[in-house]
């Protein structure tokens, strides 16, 4: 009896033991053991390895695909071996351009006449007062006119090294972008002394050379009248206007803009800013 009741005890000892062996065991494969339970990680399906999800930042790291064909580079413009004289189309078409701008007294009182008749006109700004002036690039770019190039301080191109050039552009280039929100596609040579650098370097940044027909040489200040003879006198298909709104006491050519502009609209002349397609 004393040998069955030990044989019997030996069993449960080493069930028992087994029994807290698996259950050991088991806690372990359930994470039971040092916090709370996990379930257990999935068998991964056959095939290749399944990416990792992206973090935000680097989804701003991946090429956009699938969205159509990649956006092509702009093209840059022929390099000319002379400026653009005038504008072609049909009808009675006349550009308004004015140099030297812009200034805090005389361009806004441009920019009130052109908005008076609802004109549009080409402003060929140079850096160093584009640089001061910045909110009336702004404004221009509301109101719809063009803004154009004409170097950083207005110095005889043809006497600098294409270096140099390039300075005066590039500089003022950079400010109209920021300030009129988008880079000139027109440019403009101080004092029209064009030569091979400003027409390589201009058609490298991506800008035309635009020059004048008509000049009106309000910048010797010969007078109102005489600035309105010389537009209307000068006035045909096609034709590009120089005027002044800096470099000087512009007053007489604000007042000579609204004498002759109302003119040229009664006589059946559609004031334009330049296209491209300008030959």
């Amino acid at each position: 009896m004393e040998k069955d009741q030990l044989l019997t005890r030996r069993t449960l000892l080493t069930g028992v033991a087994a029994l807290g062996a698996a259950g050991a065991g088991g806690a372990l494969a359930l994470g039971l053991g040092n916090g709370p339970s996990r379930p257990p990680a999935p068998v991964p399906a056959p095939g290749p390895p399944q990416r990792s999800p992206l973090k935000p930042s680097a989804y701003r790291l991946q090429p956009l695909t699938g969205y159509g064909a990649p956006r092509a580079a702009p093209r840059r413009p022929p390099v000319r071996s002379e400026p653009i004289l005038r504008m072609t189309g049909r009808g009675r078409t006349m550009l308004l351009t004015f140099d030297d701008g812009p200034h805090p007294e005389y361009t806004p009182e441009i920019l009130d006449t052109l908005a008076k008749y609802e004109v549009h006109a080409t402003f060929f700004v140079c850096g160093e007062m584009a640089d001061y002036n910045r909110d009336l690039l702004t404004r221009m770019a509301d109101e719809g006119h063009v803004v154009g190039n004409h170097t950083w301080s207005h110095p005889l191109l043809t006497k600098l090294s294409r270096r140099r050039i390039r300075s005066e552009m590039e500089r003022t280039s950079e400010v109209v972008e920021k300030a009129y929100g988008e880079a000139p596609r027109w440019f403009r040579a101080p004092y029209g002394a064009w030569n091979r650098d400003t027409f390589q370097l201009g058609s490298e940044l991506g800008m035309e050379p635009l020059a004048w027909t008509v000049d009106t040489l309000d910048w010797t200040t010969p007078g109102t009248g005489t600035i309105v003879e010389r537009v209307e006198e000068g006035a045909a298909p096609g034709v590009v206007v120089l005027s002044h709104d800096a470099g000087g006491d512009r007053s007489q050519s604000v007042r000579a803009l609204r004498r002759y502009l109302p003119e040229l609209l009664d006589s059946g002349y559609h004031l334009t800013v330049p296209r491209r397609r300008l030959i």
